[in-house]
């Protein structure tokens, strides 16, 4: 089967691609490098490697029309929530504009498509209190362009199912980390971002308490995930959350990696920064009745991580 991955180099896009390319499916990806990496993808040769835009309509148009792909993975966007908040009208771009025309050049020209995925995120909640998060029973608060943006690629996703029966499903990501992810990124997540302080023997900072709570979900149980839905046709249409559906604070994490390296590193507290949210955790409820379970609690997910950095 032919598969293609717009971002498919970034720490996500790179993970879909190896699972694809191990099963033994043609994968083709897009990416201009802006946060992703090539040395992430090195089982992609040139042939199958894009180094453009994701707005180079041109050039997605007649991909879809010449390979006719069976599942596509809409990775790509402009990631960093800041440099959305900045540029307004750029990412609007980036993170819908493409959207729709992936969208429509799979609905015009691709006979084949088994499943259109859509990455979105968490981040569309925004900081209201009520827990667990629900798809169907929580409001949405989006309070950047980029949650906008993610909040606005699911509506598309859905109207194009409902519209013109096109196979579509989106996951929103809550708090993701494995191998491949980016420490000095300002979207990067606080796992990695620890890890490099701990590598680096560098001091940390916790905004708040410590005691705030996230969703973190290992890249392999999240691959789970995706799997899951892109193969089951009863996902055509709808959104999930993909979390693990727990919740875990800050300086129990902290103290998986001293406990790890054996050693600690300086810490300090500041106050919290304006916009963050005290807790977080998903509710996987209607991913779970379709037979996802997660393997990775944080402990685990932690250890696997990095000895894999190791490695």
């Amino acid at each position: 089967m032919k598969v293609l991955i717009t971002g498919g180099s970034g720490f996500i896009g790179s993970h879909i691609a190896e699972k694809c390319h191990n099963e033994g499916h043609e994968v083709f990806i897009i990416d201009n490098l802006s946060t992703g990496k090539r040395e992430n993808i090195p089982f992609i040769d040139e042939t199958h490697f894009y180094h453009e835009n994701v707005k180079n309509f041109e050039l997605i148009t007649e991909l879809v029309k010449t390979h006719q792909f069976d599942y596509v993975f809409h990775m790509a966007a402009m990631v960093s929530v800041v440099e959305t908040v900045e540029k307004p009208v750029e990412s609007n771009a980036d993170n819908i504009d493409s959207t729709i025309h992936l969208l429509e050049a799979n609905r015009q020209y691709n006979d084949h498509l088994k499943k259109f995925f859509f990455a979105s995120s968490a981040a569309i909640y925004g900081d209201l209190p009520d827990l667990p998060k629900s798809v169907e029973g929580s409001n949405v608060n989006p309070l950047s362009p980029y949650a906008v943006q993610k909040f606005a690629g699911e509506q598309y996703s859905k109207i194009y199912h409902s519209l013109y029966g096109l196979p579509t499903v989106a996951l929103r990501f809550f708090n993701v980390y494995g191998p491949r992810q980016n420490p000095e990124s300002d979207y990067s997540g606080v796992l990695s971002i620890i890890n490099q302080k701990f590598l680096n023997k560098a001091p940390f900072t916790f905004f708040g308490d410590g005691k705030q709570t996230r969703d973190f979900i290992y890249i392999k149980d999240l691959l789970q995930a995706i799997w899951i839905v892109i193969q089951d046709e009863e996902t055509n249409g709808k959104v999930y959350n993909a979390g693990t559906g727990n919740q875990t604070d800050l300086i129990t994490v902290f103290n998986a990696f001293a406990d790890y390296f054996g050693y600690e590193v300086p810490y300090s507290f500041k106050e919290a920064r304006a916009g963050d949210i005290k807790h977080s955790y998903s509710d996987v409820t209607p991913l779970k009745d379709l037979g996802f379970t997660p393997e990775y609690d944080v402990m685990k997910g932690i250890a696997e991580y990095l000895k894999y950095n190791q490695d």
